[in-house]
């Protein structure tokens, strides 16, 4: 079976309707959802928005909860192991045969999550539709509902890429000015100032800047912005064009999604703090910053 070829690391809803059904792609729907219950936010799977709301037609159900998670990890969402990351995988129909798009039913930071996941562990052929479900919906292409029972995957050859992921020692470095890495938060501004967030312990990690996933991303469309207007939303965190830029958010997500944008604009040296401020806070000795 010859390999689908994707023309960048994101595709377009007409380029992506132009090639489903081919037996080289997978479609996957790695939606994600949050909500207020009595005992505080939670995250839920997006499954049963999947079956019953609907999917795009041939997608399967990538579960970044579950699944795509590590769930013996210190934090919500950490990445799985790689021999984790291969089962899982696989169970979705990826293997090295494959291209992959991955699409979810917010603004694309689950979509980024996942892709960040797999490019980080070798998958060659892996990109996120743009503008996801919701530009899908809005053009008025057809969706399906209901299970999609994934292919039967052949060998994947998973070979980690350095350079995707940061950690707490080296967000510590740059902290303390020994790095000229630049330190990105990708939460709203109100969490940057530290006037709300969903930890006991809010503001930013010292030293770095704002730049929300949701500014990056047409809100009425749901695409990824593009050339000067995307530019001028990232200049904060390129300025002085920095050799590397590190971004995290409360558990890698937004993250995900401003760190997709960076690598789309050109930066090729950008990687997640996974454990972002849910393991930053978990430390009372770790600064923050708010702003009155």
């Amino acid at each position: 079976m010859p390999a689908l070829d994707l023309p960048t690391d994101l595709v377009s809803t007409e380029w992506l309707a132009a090639h489903l059904g081919d037996s080289g792609l997978v479609v996957v729907d790695a939606s994600v959802l949050g909500t207020e219950t009595p005992a505080g936010f939670r995250w839920l799977s997006g499954l049963d928005e999947y079956l019953i709301e609907g999917h795009i037609p041939g997608a399967v159900f990538g579960d970044l909860l579950e699944e795509l998670s590590d769930p013996e990890g210190p934090f919500s969402f950490t990445r799985p192991e790689p021999a984790r990351l291969e089962r899982a995988a696989r169970d979705l129909g990826i293997d090295d045969g494959v291209a992959v798009v991955v699409y979810d039913s917010s603004i694309g930071q689950w979509a980024a999550r996942l892709w960040w996941i797999l490019a980080s562990a070798g998958v060659e052929r892996v990109a996120v539709l743009d503008g996801g479900l919701a530009r899908w919906r809005a053009e008025g292409r057809t969706l399906e509902t209901g299970f999609e029972a994934p292919r039967e995957a052949g060998s994947l050859t998973l070979s980690p890429r350095e350079g995707f992921w940061a950690d707490g020692p080296e967000v510590q470095r740059i902290v303390a000015g020994e790095s000229d890495a630049a330190l990105v938060c990708a939460l709203p501004p109100s969490d940057f100032r530290g006037e709300t967030g969903r930890r006991a312990r809010r503001g930013h990690i010292p030293g770095s800047v704002n730049v929300p996933v949701g500014s990056v991303v047409d809100r009425e469309t749901r695409t990824l912005l593009r050339g000067a207007e995307l530019d001028a939303r990232l200049a904060a965190a390129t300025e002085g064009d920095p050799s590397r830029v590190v971004v995290y958010c409360g558990a890698g997500i937004a993250a995900a999604g401003t760190g997709f944008a960076l690598r789309r604009a050109g930066h090729a040296d950008v990687a997640i703090y996974d454990g972002s401020l849910d393991e930053w806070t978990a430390d009372p000795a770790a600064p923050l910053v708010t702003i009155a």
